[in-house]
């Protein structure tokens, strides 16, 4: 029992290391090589957790290998388009000027049916709208909108707005983020006079988020209970 719960652990902190290293892609965003490497990985593993018997080498090193080799096929894209339209292929455009091109579809093997729930899903609701729809490699679809049938934008009205606050998270759960307070262009020394005035310590603190405006919002743990 305990040998297969070792076993786990380093299989876990090998293939952890290894997803960090090929990147942070949500799975709809994997290439194909990459998707391929995921499922890989995932039945090599499965064999050393479940059979103690054999060596935990024999699974560390396909995985290895193919992080390896994952890794090597990125630089190599990276270098060479031609290479990365080999591998992954071209992105496809499916509608044109509100028209279907049906020859792409079918050779992408998408229904109707899909592309109407991606086109409702991306708020477009007729084909006469949309000047171009691409199949991106990854698999996405790409809407572009006749350019009437976008809203209007601050710009075209002639309209000035202030540049957007965004707001960043300094404290979670009791914990200073350093990202957070870097992205704000503070300090921890800002946070912890603001928690003075509020009578609270960090420890204290369920939520703290701010703005490079200094502008922030507060929530306190017992405000939760």
């Amino acid at each position: 029992m305990s040998i297969s719960l070792v076993r786990t652990c380093i299989l876990y902190i090998v293939i952890l290391a290894g997803m960090r290293l090929m990147g942070k892609r949500q799975i709809s965003q994997l290439q194909t090589s990459e998707l391929v490497v995921t499922l890989l990985i995932s039945d090599i593993a499965a064999v050393p957790m479940q059979d103690t018997g054999q060596p935990l080498v024999s699974g560390l090193i396909p995985i290895v290998c193919l992080i390896t080799l994952e890794l090597f096929m990125s630089f190599f894209m990276m270098k060479s388009s031609r290479f990365r339209r080999l591998l992954c292929g071209s992105p496809v455009v499916i509608i044109e000027n509100g028209q279907l091109r049906v020859k792409e579809m079918k050779a992408l093997r998408i229904t109707l049916e899909d592309l109407f729930e991606e086109l409702r899903c991306k708020d477009v609701f007729s084909l006469s709208d949309v000047a171009f729809a691409i199949v991106e490699t990854n698999g996405t679809l790409s809407i572009i909108k006749k350019p009437e049938k976008n809203p209007p934008t601050a710009a075209m009205m002639q309209l000035q707005n202030s540049d957007p606050l965004f707001e960043a998270v300094i404290i979670h759960d009791g914990s200073f983020s350093p990202f957070g307070l870097s992205f704000c262009g503070k300090d921890q020394a800002w946070a912890e006079a603001i928690l003075r005035r509020k009578k609270a310590c960090v420890q204290d603190v369920f939520l703290m988020t701010a703005d490079p405006g200094g502008h922030y919002t507060l929530i306190l743990k017992e405000d939760l209970s």
